[in-house]
């Protein structure tokens, strides 16, 4: 009688801390920041980013008249800041923008580890990834750095998109980086065409 209330003890215990754990998904989330240069077809940009799980901000260096993009996964929206005129503008969320620095690839069919190279002072794994999107194969290259494991560089096998993160520092990010400055007012008629918002992704 004793062990069965000893183990029903345990066993509360056990279910107690694994619902404790489940509602601490914040403590596992991905948050860091990093500078990140993007090469499209030969034409580079470089921004700051800023990221934690559902939230993202990109402080852009290009004299675009967008200088800062906040994505908010979490509300579906993308604010663009024109700092200069105190504006912003509100456009749906796009997940191509959305930044691949998970281990895994979504739609990632096949890995293979080709090689190792340090960058940026990191230790890396090179694999040839294969993802599939509906009928859409495309074929990657990346760096996955294995002491923080985090993919410091990403390629296109054909070498026509290229991003790569340098200094990248694995720290909480202040909420602040991804809220509408006060003093901005919303600018209805901006033309979307004229955002300057750099590709992330393809």
């Amino acid at each position: 009688m004793i062990d069965s209330r000893l183990t029903m003890g345990r066993l509360a215990t056990i279910i107690s801390c694994a619902v404790w754990l489940a509602g601490l998904p914040s403590a596992w989330a991905l948050e860091f920041s990093a500078d990140q240069i993007t090469r499209i077809n030969g034409h580079s940009r470089k921004a700051n980013i800023y990221y934690r799980d559902e939230m993202w901000r990109l402080e852009h260096h290009d004299l675009g008249p967008v200088n800062v993009t906040i994505v908010r996964k979490d509300k579906q929206v993308m604010w663009l800041l024109l700092s200069r005129m105190k504006h912003f503008k509100t456009v749906p969320y796009d997940p191509e923008q959305a930044p691949k620095v998970t281990e895994l690839l979504e739609g990632e069919v096949v890995r293979e580890e080709i090689g190792a190279e340090t960058l940026d002072g990191h230790p890396t794994t090179l694999y040839e990834v294969t993802v599939r999107r509906g009928d859409r194969t495309d074929h990657y290259y990346q760096w996955l750095a294995t002491d923080i494991h985090f993919p410091l560089k990403l390629a296109k096998k054909d070498g026509s998109w290229i991003v790569e993160y340098q200094h990248v520092k694995l720290r909480p990010v202040s909420d602040f980086l991804f809220q509408l400055p006060l003093n901005f007012q919303p600018l209805e008629e901006f033309d979307q065409n004229k955002t300057g918002i750099p590709d992330q992704a393809m």
